[in-house]
């Protein structure tokens, strides 16, 4: 019943995408047929991306965040801006695949209630519920595209004093595209192997004295590459308006709605004896194309306001409100009875059927002004939000493989496959009925300020505190848990410029991890064993050099850190649901070297490695597992991508990425090797309008794993892709 409804989905989906594209090509034939008649000219353009700031290339000058008082060189923590250039020539469709662009983030599965969908995790930690969208967090689980992306700021390192709770190990904040003052045109046409299609449309015109709109529409079908049966199929649409272009006060609204269907995977299953993912033919997929689906949307309204009081003052306000839902059924190849010796895999599931919708605001105020004659830059704001999550997953009848094993009977009714030979078509004939309901809610009210003094030319100061009251309730119908606490977080910081190019600092933060930060969706959920604990708090050390070359164009930086947890959640007996203590200690020690921008007016580069010894000092009960690593943390990982103009049309270049050997769990005992990956790309400018882009993505086919789960199965990353696109710009 489902898998019919998920077809019919998909004819219907594409009917949405060509309605999206014919209405967004409409307006391009309006907006060409406007070009030729007289427009108001306006005083002041913004720039392409001009977001607080500028950036040459690859190389960013600021983020998007007024809590930052200071551009990317000033301020004294590790931050890497991913913006669309980049973006573009990497060929980077998801957000996940952006994220490849700077070391030290691994990829983490959906797991037991933890729900499919993008989970990096920064230096250590899971960043899934501190991701966030101009500033806002973006809560329910999804899988986000790059259609409507300007540009991708990460921050390494504790962080709650700019996000709130979590933000262990650092948070992501992407920033959308807005209407603007230029009037611009551009068309994207994409074809690939693996029936690769895609179209992304970008609209903005000037539309009256001081008001602009911009549509961005996309449409995408693929299936994965070296991944039998398993594919993809996405279409969104973004507009905005903007009215005060270039007066005091300006208001944007936004509108983006997101759906993504697609046959799931969870790859292939560990052989328990090796602690490494099964040796079989790495196209094997263990799904059931009769059950299996996803379906996941998004639709996100915000409103943004902002006043110049005069050159020194601005005040802004957010508002947001999303609803997400992610809908699925995946096949979960399990080996826990021992089937794969045998030749046999389980196909039992992970299902979800949530609903999680959020409203928040964020009101703030931003300036300069002179305190004992030194400059003061500083902001201070407050934010408020309400959180809903509902969860219905279903009840999957997959036999008892758990116990029982792969019998004959579990592999005539196929809730058993070939573990070398598995047929996707099988007629699976079981039953689906929807299972208990589980109601979340989160209740958030946050006061911060950040200052900056710049005590001479080359002494600044930087200080942080934020105040956070969190209310966090679940009921699944028999059970009532709750959490409630309030907690400070701080942040600290010298730094010292020797010349105006460069900055030498010292920094430290801390953060705090209350239990339910998730919401219901995520992997801190509340539970029996934790509702009455402590949030974990985290102090972060950074020593840290950034360095401007070539008149700005070439930005380096390093820095070395370490991140302490003293009052981890670990379990106090043994057993899945054990009651937990905030006892544990866990200690990541490491270092980063950074690069973006361009070495020479024709070689542009972007990249860097990270080195993280990530401990388990401490863990309770399971005191064996006392000085492993981390799971899905890499000791090593290098991100590096370069262009090269060899004339002023033609562009040659290349990606090489390295992921270390990750572990899935806290036992040491499964992981997934080492990898290298090798990227090409080439473009070709044939005129002002036009520029062709063939990208070659895993360029020499490599079979690796990208994502380690703690018990059942490893993901297979793709395999090579091949892809031709026309940029065309009007």
């Amino acid at each position: 019943m489902k898998m019919a409804q998920r077809r019919n989905g998909r004819v219907r989906l594409g009917a949405h995408m060509l309605g999206s594209l014919t209405l967004g090509m409409a307006v391009s034939a309006a907006s060409a047929m406007a070009a030729d008649q007289p427009t108001p000219k306006t005083d002041k353009k913004v720039e392409h991306i001009e977001v607080n700031g500028e950036y040459l290339g690859y190389n960013t000058r600021k983020v998007q965040s007024g809590k930052f008082t200071e551009d990317l060189l000033n301020s004294a923590k590790t931050i890497t801006v991913i913006n669309q250039d980049l973006i573009k020539d990497m060929g980077a469709q998801t957000f996940t695949d952006a994220l490849r662009a700077t070391p030290g983030i691994s990829l983490g599965t959906g797991e037991g209630g933890n729900p499919y969908g993008d989970r990096p995790f920064i230096r250590g930690y899971d960043a899934q519920s501190s991701t966030f969208i101009n500033g806002m967090r973006d809560v329910g689980s999804q899988s986000r595209e790059t259609f409507n992306i300007e540009q991708i700021e990460v921050l390494k390192g504790p962080s709650s004093v700019y996000s709130g709770r979590g933000a262990v190990g650092g948070s992501i904040n992407i920033v959308t595209k807005k209407a603007n003052a230029e009037d611009a045109i551009n068309l994207d046409l994409a074809v690939g192997t693996d029936s690769l299609t895609r179209a992304s449309l970008d609209i903005n015109r000037v539309i009256a004295d001081e008001a602009a709109v911009r549509l961005n529409v996309m449409a995408h079908d693929a299936d994965t590459p070296g991944r039998n049966e398993v594919s993809g199929n996405r279409w969104g649409v973004a507009p905005s308006v903007t009215f005060g272009l270039t007066t005091p006060t300006k208001v944007t609204l936004e509108y983006y709605h997101f759906e993504n269907h697609d046959v799931p995977d969870y790859g292939i299953p560990y052989d328990q004896s090796t602690g490494q993912p099964v040796d079989v033919n790495p196209d094997n997929f263990y799904g059931l194309l009769s059950r299996d689906f996803r379906d996941n949307t998004d639709d996100t309204a915000s409103v943004l306001i902002s006043h110049d009081f005069n050159n020194d003052f601005q005040f802004t306000s957010t508002s947001v409100y999303s609803r997400n839902t992610n809908d699925y059924i995946v096949t979960n190849p399990d080996d826990t009875a021992g089937n794969v010796v045998n030749g046999n895999v389980w196909r039992n599931t992970k299902s979800r059927n949530s609903e999680t919708k959020s409203l928040a605001t964020q009101l703030q105020l931003a300036g300069e002004a002179k305190l004992a004659g030194m400059p003061n830059r500083f902001a201070v704001g407050a934010e408020f939000s309400n959180e809903r999550t509902s969860n219905q997953p279903y009840v999957v009848d997959t036999g008892n493989g758990r116990n029982g094993g792969c019998t004959a009977e579990m592999i005539a009714s196929y809730n058993c496959t070939s573990l070398t030979n598995p047929n996707p078509h099988d007629p699976w004939v079981g039953s689906i009925t929807k299972g208990v309901v589980t109601e979340t809610e989160t209740d958030t009210s946050s006061l911060y300020a950040f200052n900056t003094i710049e005590l001479s030319d080359a002494w600044m100061v930087n200080g942080g505190i934020r105040w956070d009251d969190f209310r966090t309730e679940s009921d699944n119908g028999a059970d009532t848990l709750s959490n409630e606490d309030d907690f400070l977080n701080y942040q600290l910081s010298v730094l010292y410029k020797p010349t105006i190019n460069g900055s030498i600092y010292a920094s430290w933060g801390t953060s705090s991890n209350p239990p339910g930060t998730s919401n219901g969706d995520g992997a801190d959920g509340l539970a029996t064993a934790n509702q009455d604990l402590k949030p974990e708090d985290t102090e972060s050390y950074e020593l840290g050099v950034k360095w401007d070359l070539f008149s700005g164009r070439l930005s380096l930086t390093s820095s070395i850190f370490q991140i302490e947890k003293n009052n981890a959640r670990v379990a106090t007996e043994a057993g899945r649901g054990a009651p937990q203590e905030n006892v544990g200690k866990q200690n990541v020690k490491g270092f980063e070297f950074g690069f973006s921008g361009d070495f020479t007016d024709e070689w542009h580069g972007f990249g860097g490695y990270t080195y993280l010894d990530a401990t388990l000092e401490s863990n309770g009960f399971n005191m064996e597992y006392d000085g492993n690593r981390f799971p899905n943390t890499a000791k090593n990982s290098v991100s590096l991508f370069t262009t090269y103009d060899i004339t002023e049309a033609f562009n040659l270049g290349g990606g090489a990425y390295y992921m270390g050997e990750v572990y899935g769990n806290t036992a040491n005992t499964l992981s997934i090797p080492s990898y290298w990956r090798f990227d090409a790309v080439s473009s070709y400018k044939m005129n002002e309008f036009l520029t062709l882009r063939l990208n070659v993505q895993n360029l020499t086919d490599e079979r690796y794993y990208d994502k380690a789960y703690s018990a059942h199965f490893a993901n297979m990353a793709p395999g090579r892709l091949v892809m031709l696109s026309a940029d065309m710009h009007f």
